[in-house]
C-alpha cells in the first residue's frame, strides 16, 4: 500500500470517504486533497505532517512507511475495545444540509452532482428504507417551546422526501412535523395544521413567538417528514 493509498484509508475511516469533508477539515481545497489521494503526485513530508497534527490519532509511520497500525497503540486499543458488532443493523449514508449551505440546497436540490458534494452522515438502521433521504441542520429556535418534543437550533435532523404525488388531496399532517423547502423563503421546519383544496397550507411553530403563516404548495419545490433527531447540539 502507499502513501497516497494510506491517505485515502484514513479519509475512508475518519470523514466516510467524504472528499468535501475531509478537504473542510484539512483546510484545504478539494482539489487539493483529491490530489493526495490521487496517485499522481508525490506526497511531501509536509502534507505527512499535516494530516499527523490534525489527527494525533493517526500513527505517523504507519501514514509514512506502512509499518504498524493505522491508530497509535492508545487509540487502537480504545478504538476495539469500545466497539461492539449489532446484529442484524446496517446504516445508510445521507446527505447532510448544514446551516450555511442551504442556500445553495436552494439552488442545486435537483443535481445529482451537486448532492454527491455535499457531506455525508452514517445513520444506523434496522430496516430496509425507501425513498430520498436528507439530513436538515436546524437553526432558530422556533420549533423549541421547551418541552421534550421541540426541535432545537443546531439539531440535526433525518428526514424522508414526502413525493408530490402524494402532497394533494392530504398530507399526513397529523403525524409528523415537516421540512419544508420554499422556492424563495428557504427551507423551514413546521408543523403543518392545516390544509385547503386549493393547496394551502398553515404553517405552525411550537414557539408561541412566531406566528403561523400560510404557503401554497405550488411555491414549494419539497418536502420531507422530519423522521428523528440524529444529532443534538447540547448547550446551557
Amino acid at each position: 500500500m502507499e502513501v497516497f493509498e494510506r491517505i485515502k484509508e484514513i479519509r475512508k475511516t475518519f470523514f466516510n470517504d467524504s472528499n468535501l469533508e475531509f478537504a473542510n477539515f484539512m483546510g484545504e481545497k478539494t482539489s487539493t486533497t483529491s490530489g493526495w489521494v490521487s496517485g499522481k503526485r508525490g506526497i511531501g513530508r509536509s502534507v505527512i505532517d499535516k494530516i499527523t497534527s490534525k489527527l494525533p490519532n493517526v500513527n505517523p509511520s504507519w501514514l509514512l512507511t506502512g509499518e504498524g497500525n493505522m491508530l497509535t497503540d492508545t487509540q487502537s486499543q480504545t478504538f476495539h475495545s469500545n466497539a461492539r458488532q449489532v446484529d442484524d443493523l446496517s446504516y445508510m449514508n445521507v446527505p447532510v444540509i448544514h446551516i450555511k449551505a442551504q442556500c445553495g440546497y436552494l439552488a442545486g436540490y435537483g443535481d445529482a452532482e451537486y448532492i454527491d458534494t455535499l457531506p455525508t452522515m452514517p445513520v444506523i438502521v434496522d430496516q430496509t428504507y425507501h425513498g430520498k433521504y436528507r439530513i436538515f441542520e436546524t437553526e432558530g429556535d422556533s420549533m423549541d417551546d421547551g418541552s421534550r418534543n421541540s426541535i432545537c437550533d443546531g439539531d440535526k435532523l433525518l428526514c424522508r422526501e414526502v413525493r408530490r404525488d402524494l402532497w394533494l388531496p392530504k398530507l399526513h399532517i397529523n403525524d409528523w412535523y415537516f421540512v419544508i423547502v420554499h422556492r424563495t423563503k428557504g427551507i423551514s421546519i413546521k408543523q403543518i395544521t392545516a390544509q385547503d383544496d386549493s393547496g394551502n397550507i398553515t404553517c405552525h411553530s411550537l414557539n408561541e413567538l412566531f406566528n403561523d403563516y400560510t404557503v401554497n404548495l405550488d411555491d414549494v419545490v419539497e418536502i420531507y417528514n422530519v423522521i428523528k433527531v440524529v444529532e443534538r447540539s447540547m448547550r446551557l
